[in-house]
């Protein structure tokens, strides 16, 4: 059964996990402030569905790839999550969870991506606020997660929130991830 949302244009993002140690860190990255859209934001490796590709799940990978340089055989895709529409530009995003493994050397596109943030997700989620910005002259308050100087807000925020739904029980008790997501193979 598909899953339905509104938004005019279907996009996929990859939401990129990987064990280090015990803590899970999570992949993303921050666009260039000269884009047209979502300039300066950051986001998961992702965009527009393709004439002929097979399904979302090839659009994900087929954009990870383009944006970061993480080819798809490197990622075991373990799930999706609801799909969330952007409120500005009239998407309906899919994002699927894979798995990688750490210590990747990034291959950033110089078009789109100004840096790869491997954030962690106990940091993200200590990081998690209720905040006012202002988008367009607008004051909206929304949720936001804050690591560092590099918030996150928007489709963004609420695909972590999904995220952190079905894992964070599993962040908070003990403060370790070891268990919760760990990868049945090596990337290949």
């Amino acid at each position: 059964m598909a899953l339905e949302v509104r938004g005019r244009t279907d996009a996929a993002v990859l939401v990129p996990l990987y064990l280090e140690g015990d803590e899970l860190h999570a992949v993303f990255t921050k666009r260039r402030e000269d884009m047209r859209r979502h300039a300066g934001e950051i986001s998961f490796p992702g965009g527009r569905y393709d004439e002929g590709e097979s399904d979302l799940r090839a659009t994900a990978l087929r954009e990870a790839e383009e944006e970061i340089g993480l080819p798809p055989d490197a990622v075991e895709i373990v799930g999706a999550l609801q799909p969330t529409p952007t409120i500005a530009t009239g998407y309906a995003v899919y994002p699927f969870v894979g798995l990688i493994e750490p210590g990747r050397a990034w291959t950033p596109s110089a078009r789109e991506v100004a840096e790869v943030l491997e954030l962690p997700l106990r940091a993200l989620l200590d990081g998690y606020a209720r905040r006012r910005l202002v988008r367009r002259g607008i004051p909206i308050r929304t949720d936001t997660y804050l690591v560092g100087d590099h918030l996150i807000w928007g489709a963004t925020a609420r695909i972590l929130a999904d995220l952190f739904d079905r894992i964070g029980p599993l962040l908070k008790n003990g403060g370790e991830a070891k268990g919760a997501v760990s990868p049945s193979r090596s990337a290949r």
